[in-house]
């Protein structure tokens, strides 16, 4: 099918299964992320997953046989360019399709592919991440949870935070100390459990935004079958490595996701007021001016890389730019968004803000959070002086 004929059958497909609720701005509580507990405040957003998801077009790069839509780089591209378009949000979001996934298309054995793609494209199952430790953050390979053959089984003990989703995950994927004699970043395998699983147990941890997205999770005597392992036993290292570029690219940006958001011109319109077609505040101009040049600036970039690993389908250590531009964009977004909103962006609760008000001082209070997670941005410095600009130690 040439491209011209697969927009023009999109184009007419998307005018008939869009719901209209899902071409305005998401709610936090709106976001489509599955899973078995997964309760749906509009109705909605769980008949756009379902529609999508028999299409494949929630993981539209996956082979058919697992989910996915089988579309070329180029069909994607149409495909987001029409989502736009009517601004409709994604129809799935969540580490199953930005993390685990791709994770489990380099790594995973024909068996696990069929087992767990497939859930994670329909939105059945919810994924969590087992990494950060108490002792274990930007030095992850001296992560301690344990790992102990028994039969057919390991037996896992210790302790995970920053878990981000754990109290609502059916799975996790997770790192664990399989080698103590290896030197550190060899002994570590990459392996698969259910949740439910006897032995895990869950505390949420409450954040500055009111929130608590991010747990602590524990394990005790925790038996999970070996035929899980992703990869090969205390080698998981490597898997770890290439998920934590799927997951910088996804927090940058890089994965042409993300839930649509109010634009700063019509923020700051609302509460600083415009003359003869611009806003009234000069310097509010020029801030959101060089943010939009900047934001295009770098989609254009990330639409190159997209070019330039066609052939590979998998990113690089160029992730790790993704991520700290990304975030470093995101979190000027808010700043400029105080600076236009003033105390209307300060208030918790009260009569004297409206709902995107409160909204939006939760979402600047979390966004302070996207310099730390997915590897620090001083983490990400690094690896893009080593790694891509190949500067001496």
């Amino acid at each position: 099918m040439s491209l011209s004929k697969f927009r023009e059958e999109l184009r007419f497909w998307l005018f008939e299964n869009c719901p209209e609720s899902i071409k305005k701005p998401m709610l936090q509580s709106e976001l489509p992320s599955g899973g078995k507990r997964t309760t749906y405040k509009n109705p909605e957003t769980k008949v756009w997953l379902d529609r999508m998801a028999l299409k494949g077009y929630t993981a539209p790069t996956w082979p058919k046989e697992y989910g996915g839509a089988g579309l070329n780089s180029d069909e994607v591209s149409i495909l987001r360019e029409e989502m736009s378009r009517i601004q409709a949000r994604p129809a799935l979001m969540g580490m199953g399709l930005s993390m685990i996934g791709p994770a489990l298309l380099e790594y995973g054995t024909d068996e696990q592919k069929a087992e767990h793609l497939p859930k994670i494209a329909s939105g059945e199952i919810w994924w969590c991440q087992g990494y950060s430790e108490p002792n274990s953050g930007s030095d992850l390979a001296s992560l301690q949870t344990k790992a102990v053959v028994n039969g057919d089984d390991y037996i896992i003990n210790g302790q995970k935070v920053w878990t981000s989703g754990a109290n609502n995950a059916d799975w996790i994927f997770c790192l664990v100390r399989t080698d103590f004699e290896a030197s550190k970043h060899n002994g570590i395998t990459f392996i698969l459990f259910d949740m439910t699983t006897p032995g895990i147990s869950v505390k949420p941890i409450l954040l500055i935004s009111g929130l608590s997205p991010f747990c602590e999770t524990f394990f005790e005597d925790v038996r999970v079958p070996r035929k899980n392992v992703i990869g090969t036993v205390n080698e998981g290292w490597t898997v770890a490595k290439r998920l934590l570029q799927y997951e910088r690219t996804m927090i940058g940006g890089g994965g042409g996701g993300g839930q649509r958001v109010r634009s700063l011109v019509e923020i700051a319109e609302k509460y600083n007021g415009k003359s003869d077609g611009r806003l009234n505040d000069g310097q509010l101009r020029d801030d959101i001016t060089q943010h939009a040049m900047n934001n295009k600036a770098f989609g254009l970039t990330v639409k190159r890389n997209v070019e330039e690993s066609k052939s590979t389908q998998a990113p690089s250590f160029v992730s790790s730019m993704f991520k700290y531009y990304g975030t470093e964009q995101n979190m000027k977004r808010y700043e400029i968004m105080l600076k236009a909103m003033g105390t209307q962006m300060l208030g918790w609760q009260g009569d004297g803000f409206d709902r995107d008000e409160l909204t939006e001082t939760r979402a600047w209070l979390r966004s302070k959070a996207n310099s730390i997670e997915g590897g620090t941005s001083e983490i990400q410095l690094n690896i893009i002086a080593k790694r891509v600009l190949g500067l001496p130690d």
